[in-house]
């Protein structure tokens, strides 16, 4: 990690930048409000840090000893935010709610949902088109169908999209329809995945492995990171456990722990974690007390039919008294919900 002089100008910069592609490794930019940083990805040797350390506008060169540089509250110290294509701001200042059906089930259902949703003040629509299933007779999503069904119902109502990718081979397709593209559980290590996510101009949401440490976490996020996508956010969405009352258990403590790790934000999708309606509603609350940036809510116009995780999605008036309740506590610990 380079560390310019507060004082260092942006052809001293470049000149950095050069230098360290001249040695055929990958310069990452960082700009803060006191200082550029210049992250080093690749097998660089003492030499070359001393050759970079002598340039002028270098203030010192540091080693970053964890597995994850990019990511590293080290190599960008202040919080990240990042900016959706409706001005849904995720990170900073805001906790950002995001909700919708686990599935798109069809236009009627999907509308329902989005303007329940809407009404309540929600910038961000979530639904699925490619659903990950246990069973392989369980419902799959409609595919590119359900995306243009997303997108056409979030235009319509001045939404974004945050919508499941499966697939390296559909990250493009997704990324035309979606303004956030989620790896969810089962794929947090699917390097091929996170590679190609790392290639679009796409903010992406990386959930948590089933059974994933937060190391390894991080090194996922880092595949993204280092792909040159500089906009990943982190949901926390529960882990197996040995406690069969709730379908996994939320890792409340992961939060604080990413915020001293990284400036990545923080998203909690607590419908998962609880996998029953009735407990969800506690778990975002915490969430919201513990820092988390964001919320991922599952809603469905009426539960009992959904194709899709029913009994942990809320109906449209349990998810207005969650919102209600969640926004008490963000202004409880001076955040807003957005």
């Amino acid at each position: 990690m380079i560390v310019m002089s507060a004082k260092a100008t942006p052809a001293e910069v470049r000149a950095v930048v050069a230098k360290v592609r001249l040695l055929g490794c990958t310069p990452h930019v960082s700009h803060g409000r006191e200082r550029t940083i210049v992250g080093v990805v690749g097998h660089e040797r003492d030499s070359d840090l001393d050759a970079v350390a002598a340039l002028d506008g270098v203030e010192r060169v540091v080693r970053v000893l964890n597995d994850y540089p990019l990511a590293s509250r080290d190599f960008h110290p202040a919080d990240r935010v990042i900016t959706l294509g409706n001005g849904a701001i995720l990170g900073g200042q805001g906790v950002l709610m995001m909700a919708g059906p686990c599935a798109v089930e069809g236009r009627q259902q999907l509308t329902e949902s989005a303007e329940a949703v809407a009404a309540r003040g929600v910038k961000v629509l979530r639904g699925g088109a490619f659903k990950p299933r246990t069973s392989p007779y369980s419902f799959q999503g409609l595919g590119e169908e359900g995306l243009k069904m997303l997108r056409e119902v979030a235009d319509d109502l001045g939404l974004a999209v945050v919508t499941e990718v499966l697939s390296s081979e559909d990250v493009e397709l997704v990324a035309s329809y979606a303004d956030l593209l989620q790896v969810g559980a089962r794929n947090m290590q699917n390097y091929r995945l996170l590679q190609a996510c790392g290639a679009v101009d796409r903010p992406v949401l990386l959930k948590r492995g089933l059974a994933a440490t937060l190391d390894e976490w991080m090194q996922a996020a880092e595949y993204i990171l280092a792909g040159g996508n500089q906009q990943v956010a982190l949901c926390e969405r529960g882990i197996r456990a040995f406690e069969p009352s709730v379908r996994f258990t939320l890792d409340i403590t992961a939060i604080p722990v990413l915020k001293q790790l990284t400036s990545l934000p923080i998203v909690v999708d607590p419908s998962h974690a609880a996998g029953r309606a009735e407990y969800v509603g506690a778990i975002a609350r915490a969430a919201v007390a513990a820092g988390a940036d964001g919320l991922l809510v599952e809603v469905h116009p009426r539960p009992s039919e959904a194709l899709s995780d029913g009994a942990q999605s809320l109906d449209p008036a349990s998810f207005d008294r969650l919102y209600q309740q969640a926004g008490r506590v963000a202004e409880a610990v001076d955040r807003c919900l957005v």
